[in-house]
Formats: C-alpha cells, sequence, structure tokens
C-alpha cells in the first residue's frame, strides 16, 4: 500500500489561488465575462453595463469590483484572470495597465521598471 499525503492548498503570499470555492463564488463573473467571445454581448455590455451584470445575476461585490474596473477585485470576487481578460479588453485595459495594478504601481511606474529590467 503506498502512502500517501493528503492534498493542502499552498499559500503563496500575495497571490489568490483559483480553486474550487472561488471557481463557485465566481460562476456568474465568468459566466458574463464568456459572453464577451460575442461582439453582440460586448456591445450590451457597453450600452448598460448594470443591466448586464444585473442579467448575469452579479452579486453586489462584483458589480463593485467591474465598476472599479479593478483586476484584482474582481479575481477577489472569483473572476478567472483568463475570462476578465476580455472584460478588460472591453475597458481598453492592457498588459502594462494590469501590471500596475498588480504590482501598486501607476502605468507610467511600470513601463519604466520593465525598461529598467530590460536594460
Amino acid at each position: 500500500m503506498v502512502a500517501t499525503t493528503p492534498w493542502r492548498q499552498r499559500e503563496i503570499p500575495g497571490t489568490k489561488i483559483f480553486d474550487g470555492s472561488l471557481a463557485r463564488l465566481g460562476y456568474a463573473l465568468n459566466r458574463m465575462c464568456y459572453s464577451f467571445n460575442s461582439a453582440e454581448c460586448r456591445a450590451a455590455f457597453q450600452h448598460d453595463a448594470e443591466a448586464y451584470m444585473t442579467r448575469y445575476n452579479l452579486t453586489d461585490a462584483q458589480k463593485e469590483a467591474v465598476r472599479s474596473k479593478s483586476v484584482l477585485a474582481m479575481i477577489d470576487v472569483g473572476g478567472h484572470p483568463y475570462y476578465l481578460a476580455k472584460l478588460a479588453g472591453i475597458f481598453g485595459l492592457d498588459m502594462q495597465d494590469i501590471g500596475a495594478q498588480q504590482t501598486g504601481m501607476t502605468k507610467e511606474q511600470f513601463k519604466q521598471k520593465l525598461v529598467a529590467a530590460g536594460a
């Protein structure tokens, strides 16, 4: 008989682990973001974001995270980074914007950090 070690959730400081409980929490938000594969749905969201979020039964916390355009806040309420990228695109956010949010810097500071790292 082979001894097995019980699975333990890894903790990485400053990192949200997207696990089953977070997936359940974020189901409505991720489902909404998945809908943005359709240009028609992206347009409907841009026309009336509040109604669109209500249509997908987002929680108040999820709605507030979307309103804030904070990817980190959306991750905290169950957003999966893959699906959130679709929403970030609607908001006109690029990877440097997201990197700046993750590091607590302005976009310009983040760009300078990237340039310095490449020098």
